[in-house]
């Protein structure tokens, strides 16, 4: 050993020694001057002692310390100061031995403005302008999808106007095609009051903070009030926004709403990464749910992650959650928190809910890493529908039914074949209902479904690996029905998409599921049941007009079908049929009945 490592060697033991028991950060240093590793401890020379004191077998815990070339602290009050002045350090710092945080963006808010007729929107940028700020939340998702949901509910304005009081009485504001089209009640010119705005702004703020059971309880009161005073219409449009709050928070429910304020952290690791879930918790719905990734420098152990991500996500979007769920007793504590170990109940079924998340991000994680290599862009999107929808194999060959009718009359179906994704044109199919008397989609879904799959099995055809059924649980019956008849519930997965609020509805599950607005697997379905609806809704119409003329002919005095069979078979359309001459007519039909038709159609002329 040279001189000036055993020179380096005593500088390290006396600032060890020099070093406080007290909680803080400490800092490695390389030869350059640059930090390599920043770290936290309660004792600080406790902590710092212990690298030089042991043998490590850690391979790259021991290549840290023969690079340390100084050593300087940093002391504060407590550990949980200790905590937030290391992440931020990290943060600002890098060093190369500390673990990574593999998500360091800014996070949405939903605002609503400090105005007399105040926007609702989503932002990342805080603002004191005397505003009111939700969130911040994790997922730009759930933002989207609370804030369409309040413009379903609400009449909420979205232009940038100055509707101050002078200027609405000014008349400066003329209405735009949001009011033309419903979507708002036009207050820039002084159409909606503003206390029944302010009221619904209200019941937004209560629906942020979790409380939609008082919401729906002041919605009921105001449709009873409505439907008392015989005005249906508005009764019945409140029942519509009631239906819509119940859908959220029946998504969002998961546990005894006496569950006021709960954050819940769960964590999973391997060789090269941990990953930490969050969920927030307010009145039994989760309100906002995160998972962060964190790369291994160190073979960090779980129990000093953990509480770094915790700090890291108070921090940032600025929880004051009393209770803190976690898998396993941490050595920390918090002033205005205190952590639990749930063993049973609700709050361990909502720690469950955590670590099922946070094992799932992880395979995820790794399947991405696995099918990074190149792949056709079809087989990626069969995958994400496989794993979205549950299904058993790959939905190669996907079928899509929808009936049409228009005020009972013609009655058909139709048949979409997709494969691959994509639709396969050649393989659809018409079906005119033939057994049903009526309107009776049920009852026409279980025909149309029955000679399609009776046929594909009798001929011994390929069957589709997923039907999707265009309609709700009564349409899906239907469905189900028929093919266990046929004995094919074990060949054919089949779900129903609801028009509405797009929910997919499995047999037998009164749970639908929602998936992301914007997802693949969504587009491909919506893409089916829109195609379905073309298709058939071209058959229904060429339909109802061969139907119209054939009774327009019909309607000529000793013109039975077979003469208009010959008619049609030698004029190939009604127009023509109209248009031709005597002559035309006598050479197709006999003199007789060439003059009827000549005479109807053109009864100012003589033959």
């Amino acid at each position: 050993m040279n001189e000036a490592r055993i020179e380096l060697e005593n500088k390290l033991k006396l600032l060890v020694q020099s070093l406080p028991s007290s909680p803080g950060v400490y800092q490695y240093y390389n030869e350059d001057g640059v930090i390599i590793y920043i770290g936290k401890a309660k004792d600080l020379k406790k902590r710092v002692s212990s690298y030089f004191s042991k043998k490590h077998e850690d391979g790259k815990t021991r290549i840290l310390v023969k690079k340390i070339a100084d050593i300087k602290h940093i002391v504060v009050d407590s550990e949980e100061d200790a905590l937030l002045l290391e992440n931020n350090l990290i943060k600002k710092y890098q060093p190369r031995y500390n673990i990574l945080l593999k998500d360091d963006k800014s996070y949405p808010y939903i605002v609503i403005k400090n105005e007399p007729y105040p926007r609702v929107f989503q932002t990342r940028n805080f603002i004191r302008d005397g505003s009111s700020y939700f969130g911040p939340y994790t997922s730009i998702g759930m933002v989207r999808t609370l804030i369409d949901l309040f413009r379903q509910i609400y009449p909420l304005r979205t232009c940038k106007l100055n509707l101050s009081d002078e200027n609405i009485k000014d008349g400066k504001f003329r209405e735009c095609l949001e009011y033309h089209i419903g979507k708002c009640k036009a207050p820039c010119i002084g159409q909606f009051d503003k206390d029944i705005y302010q009221g619904n702004i209200q019941s937004i703020k209560e629906i942020l903070h979790g409380n939609i059971t008082s919401v729906l309880k002041y919605m009921h009161g105001i449709m009873l009030n409505y439907a008392d005073e015989l005005e249906f219409e508005k009764a019945e449009e409140v029942k519509r926004k009631i239906e819509l709050l119940k859908g959220h928070q029946s998504k969002s429910t998961v546990v005894n709403p006496k569950i006021t304020n709960v954050d819940v952290f769960s964590i999973t690791d391997d060789d090269k990464a941990a990953y930490v879930n969050f969920i927030r918790v307010v009145n039994g719905a989760i309100i906002q749910s995160h998972t962060m990734e964190y790369r291994k420098k160190l073979s960090e152990e779980k129990s000093e992650i953990l509480p770094l991500a915790i700090f890291e996500m108070r921090s940032r979007i600025k929880l004051l959650a009393r209770e803190i769920l976690v898998p396993f007793k941490l050595n920390i504590e918090l002033d205005n928190a205190k952590f639990i170990v749930p063993k049973i109940g609700d709050k361990k079924k909502l720690m469950d809910l955590s670590e099922r998340n946070v094992k799932y991000f992880r395979l995820d994680k790794l399947k991405q890493q696995s099918l990074h290599k190149k792949e056709p862009r079809e087989e990626r999107i069969l995958k994400v529908m496989q794993s979205d929808l549950r299904l058993k194999v790959l939905p190669r060959h996907i079928e899509c039914f929808d009936n049409s009718n228009i005020q009972g009359t013609n009655p058909v179906a139709a048949c979409v074949v997709f494969r691959n994704g994509k639709p396969y044109k050649k393989d659809y199919r018409h079906f005119n209902i033939k057994t049903v008397e009526g309107p009776n989609d049920f009852a026409s879904m279980e025909e149309v479904v029955y000679r399609r799959y009776k046929r594909l099995k009798e001929e011994g055809q390929g069957l589709p690996q997923l039907v999707v059924i265009d309609g709700g649980k009564g349409q899906l019956g239907a469905a189900v029905k028929i093919l266990r008849d046929l004995d094919l519930t074990d060949k054919i997965s089949v779900i129903g998409i609801a028009k509405r609020l797009e929910e997919i509805f499995y047999p037998g599950d009164p749970v639908p599921l929602y998936l992301d607005k914007n997802s693949e697997s969504l587009k491909i379905i919506q893409y089916l049941r829109n195609e379905a609806h073309r298709f058939g809704i071209t058959f229904h119409r060429q339909k109802r007009s061969i139907n119209f003329i054939q009774s327009e002919l019909n309607n000529i005095s000793g013109i039975g079908d077979k003469t208009i069979e010959l008619l049609f078979k030698n004029f190939k359309s009604f127009n023509k049929i109209k248009e031709a001459t005597i002559e035309n007519l006598e050479a197709v039909v006999a003199k007789d009945k060439a003059a009827k038709v000549y005479s109807y159609f053109n009864p100012d002329k003589t033959i």
